[in-house]
């Protein structure tokens, strides 16, 4: 299914027999898969074909999860050795990648962990050597990250060691940035108030701009990676000052 709704994103409409050559999978596997991705929202069904519901629609949180799974573990091991030991703020943005970090993190004592995502404020809220504060805000369905106004009062009443940033987009040009607007107005007030900036990206995300600026590139000091990335968009991101760190498989 993951592979079919990329297909369907990067084009915006699809024919049938298009996707069943693509895939390798029988014309009704196909039909069934586009019944459920159409019942979730995501794509809506054409004669003999199907299109996108939002050509840049993001993928929601619960399908993102399983995408680059290894690279993400890489990626939030190497991401978890550069925060000191003892005690210590984070601040952790939704995001798959930065919810693998705040996993890695869960054993550690002595953190204050301050997030915006419900998924990993839940994960973490039973953890007694750790003190989990969460934002209060809007919940956005696709992403289960807490936006707007309440979040950022909370971001803007504290200072962290370090915010490791999820991201749908790495580059020069764009800076980090996400899908959506406000998303990116609340993962700012995080950043702004952080003495250091951890984007962690899957190399997909490598080179690519979206939407909406969650930070400039100037206000980011590390990235962290895995070997998939572009190798001519890491040097130009390491070039503007960016400390890169490449997780190897």
């Amino acid at each position: 299914m993951m592979r079919a709704l990329e297909l369907i994103n990067h084009a915006g409409t699809v024919r049938l027999a298009d996707l069943v050559r693509e895939l390798g999978v029988s014309p009704a596997t196909m039909r069934r898969d586009l019944a459920d991705m159409e019942d979730q929202g995501l794509v809506v069904r054409t004669h003999g074909g199907v299109r996108a519901f939002d050509a840049a629609q993001e993928l929601p949180v619960r399908l993102r999860d399983t995408h680059y799974r290894e690279a993400k573990l890489r990626i939030a091991a190497r991401a978890s050795e550069l925060l000191p030991q003892g005690r210590y703020s984070v601040a952790i943005s939704g995001g798959t990648t930065a919810a693998a970090v705040a996993r890695v993190l869960a054993t550690r004592p002595g953190l204050a962990i301050v997030t915006n995502a419900l998924t990993t404020a839940t994960e973490l809220a039973s953890r007694s050597n750790l003190q989990v504060i969460m934002t209060g805000g809007v919940v956005r369905s696709t992403s289960f990250e807490a936006v707007g106004v309440l979040a950022e009062r909370t971001f803007n009443a504290i200072n962290v060691g370090t915010a490791i940033l999820g991201t749908d987009g790495i580059s020069v040009r764009g800076g980090a940035t996400t899908h959506d607007e406000i998303e990116a107005r609340t993962n700012h007030a995080m950043v702004a108030h952080a003495e250091r900036v951890v984007v962690v990206a899957d190399g997909s995300k490598v080179g690519r701009v979206t939407l909406a600026k969650m930070a400039d590139l100037s206000e980011v000091d590390v990235l962290v990676t895995d070997s998939s990335a572009d190798p001519t968009a890491l040097e130009a991101i390491r070039a503007a000052g960016v400390e890169v760190h490449v997780a190897e498989g």
